[in-house]
């Protein structure tokens, strides 16, 4: 079975991958796994402003999990795995790609403009040693082209 293996935060262009990722998967027979990105906290000297800090990040995670997983299964039917994974951005792509050998294809959304993120730079320059095939979603698509294209 195809899965596809989708890393989300809360910008525009992750939802856009995360909606591309679905309609191939519902086309396909396929399944979606996704990875929510959880920025590597910042030192505070104060243990309890820093624990509150990641507290309040592990919630925002949880609640863009919600809101997505509930859209996947409304409009597509489809029931994703999650993982929420906290670090680096690009160590959490290369860990799990290591760690899941099932994976059909890495979907990155990109900036509607501006420079690339660290993951597709990444990708980008790793392309021929990854895994499994990727593919970089334009963040500017509509919903409309993301049906058309998927």
């Amino acid at each position: 079975m195809r899965k596809y293996l989708a890393v989300i935060d809360e910008t525009d262009e992750a939802r856009v991958a995360l909606r591309f990722a679905a309609r191939r998967a519902s086309k396909t027979g396929g399944t979606v796994e996704i990875i929510v990105l959880i920025p590597p906290p910042e030192f505070v000297q104060w243990g309890a402003v820093q624990a509150a800090m990641e507290e309040e990040a592990r919630l925002r995670a949880e609640a863009l999990i919600a809101q997505v997983a509930g859209e996947l299964m409304e409009e597509m039917g489809l029931r994703p795995a999650i993982a929420v994974e906290q670090g680096e951005p690009v160590a959490v792509v290369r860990k799990a790609l290591q760690e899941r050998d099932d994976v059909a294809a890495l979907v990155l959304g990109a900036a509607a403009s501006g420079a690339p993120g660290p993951i597709i730079a990444y990708v980008s320059a790793e392309a021929g040693s990854l895994p499994c095939p990727v593919m970089i979603v334009p963040g500017s698509l509509t919903d409309e082209a993301l049906d058309r294209l998927s």
